[in-house]
């Protein structure tokens, strides 16, 4: 029996060979088999040998390192158009290193073209590293971030850029794009186009390489944006199968499944576009053709006031007055409801057994007198706020609560309430903008 030592141990292995006596440094592995010693070299590679090889094991302090190479810097072609990918986290842009088996992001030009070679032929590739993170845990200035390098990215001549993203939030990042560029009536420069995988690259199955392709190719072919539904757009795969991938606009586009690679889908609108990956290359396939002429093209992107604070509450049986006054008097800049069908919320007592229904009431109905913002969005997948239907609708309307009208999906909700926010312009302006369409969130035919 062979004294292993544990996984992750340097080691020097000297094991006998039919030539003789052979020596490998590496990091001892758990045994790929029974009766087996398993090591990982510092090239990467897994190797194992039978107990009866092995001549001796020897604990190093450290394992060696190679010393890697500079890898010649890959030719790319002048005369295609300049595409800035932008690097935030997720598994599109991640590769495993066999070394350590963790898993970094790949975004040096070389790795990404090495990696997925039919981006050669669409755009010059200049890849941009914010950080490695879970799109969980992104944050507005995260946001403030991406927009900071879309703007760098067009100042330095990119016809369009790519953020790549971790899926779970992908949404809500691509809507802060929409209305960080187009929020104030403008357009951005280019083409921005935020995407990500829902499987793995080192998965037979994934996603990753026909979306990185798709949408560097919308970046650098597509149309000019502008400025409505198409700010910012998200590019991912149209269906589980190979060969589509959706463009949605980036202001009202939802994850509505976990794990299939059709994952996002619009909300209240069709998709902007397909891109087709045929065996001739990459082609656009058009949807509907905007009937909005192109806004002017904005200097910069307006940022996003990372001091704003909203607090979000779903409105069900469990709802309670106390939770609502916290937020109330912790100071918080707007109260987000995620109401019940067209958008409702639990403030009538009709049996006279649900005071806490009447606290709501008229909690919410002082919080708004004393100019405090208060929205509500739906919990459904599709459909409008509409609170001219019912008695409720039309006494949440009295009481000051905002929302009627809109098609905007909670997240992107979430994002257009937080930029009326950051223009500080006070409760009037923030009703006034949530009625308005301000990047195509709420299409004029919202009630057809």
């Amino acid at each position: 029996m062979v004294d292993w030592p544990d996984p992750g141990t340097p080691v020097k292995l000297t094991v006998k060979t039919w030539s003789g006596l052979a020596e490998h440094t590496g990091l001892a592995l758990p045994p790929a088999g029974p009766k087996l010693v398993t090591l990982k070299l510092v090239n990467g590679y897994n190797i194992s040998f039978p107990y009866s090889y092995v001549e001796s094991v020897e604990e190093l302090d450290e394992a060696p390192m190679v010393e890697e190479e500079p890898e010649p810097e890959i030719e790319q072609d002048e005369s295609l158009p300049l595409v800035h990918l932008i690097h935030t986290g997720g598994t599109i842009a991640s590769k495993v290193d066999y070394r350590t088996g963790a898993v970094s992001a790949r975004f040096t030009p070389n790795e990404l073209l090495d990696a997925v070679p039919e981006l050669r032929n669409i755009a010059r590739i200049r890849a941009v590293n914010l950080g490695s993170m879970w799109s969980d845990d992104i944050r507005p200035r995260h946001w403030n971030r991406m927009l900071q390098a879309t703007s760098e990215a067009f100042s330095e001549g990119a016809v369009g850029v790519v953020i790549t993203h971790g899926t779970d939030t992908l949404h809500i990042s691509a809507a802060a794009m929409s209305y960080g560029w187009a929020g104030r009536g403008g357009r951005p420069p280019g083409r921005i186009v935020v995407t990500g995988s829902q499987r793995s690259p080192d998965r037979g199955s994934s996603d990753a390489a026909e979306n990185l392709i798709s949408a560097v190719y919308w970046a650098a072919n597509g149309p000019e944006p502008t400025g409505y539904r198409d700010s910012s757009v998200v590019v991912l795969h149209a269906g589980s199968s190979d060969g589509s991938c959706s463009v949605l606009p980036g202001c009202a586009t939802r994850k509505y499944h976990s794990s299939r690679r059709d994952a996002f889908k619009p909300i209240n609108q069709e998709p902007i576009a397909h891109v087709s990956l045929g065996p001739d290359g990459p082609s656009i396939e058009m949807g509907e053709p905007s009937a909005f002429d192109a806004r002017s093209e904005a200097i910069a992107p307006m940022m996003f006031d990372e001091s704003t604070r909203i607090a979000q509450f779903v409105a069900d049986a469990h709802l309670q007055p106390d939770m609502v006054q916290a937020a109330i008097d912790a100071d918080y800049d707007a109260l987000l409801f995620h109401g019940t069908g067209l958008g409702h919320l639990p403030i009538a007592d009709p049996l006279e057994d649900s005071p806490e229904n009447t606290r709501l009431r008229i909690m919410l109905a002082d919080h708004c007198a004393g100019g405090g913002v208060v929205i509500v969005v739906t919990q459904t997948i599709h459909g409008p706020i509409h609170m001219d239907v019912y008695d409720k609708g039309r006494d949440q309307q009295e009481m000051g609560i905002i929302g009627h009208g809109s098609l905007c999906p909670p997240s992107s909700a979430l994002v257009k309430l937080h930029h009326l926010l950051s223009r500080d312009e006070g409760r009037d302006a923030v009703a006034e903008g949530w009625d308005s369409d301000l990047v195509g969130e709420n299409p004029p035919d919202a009630f057809s």
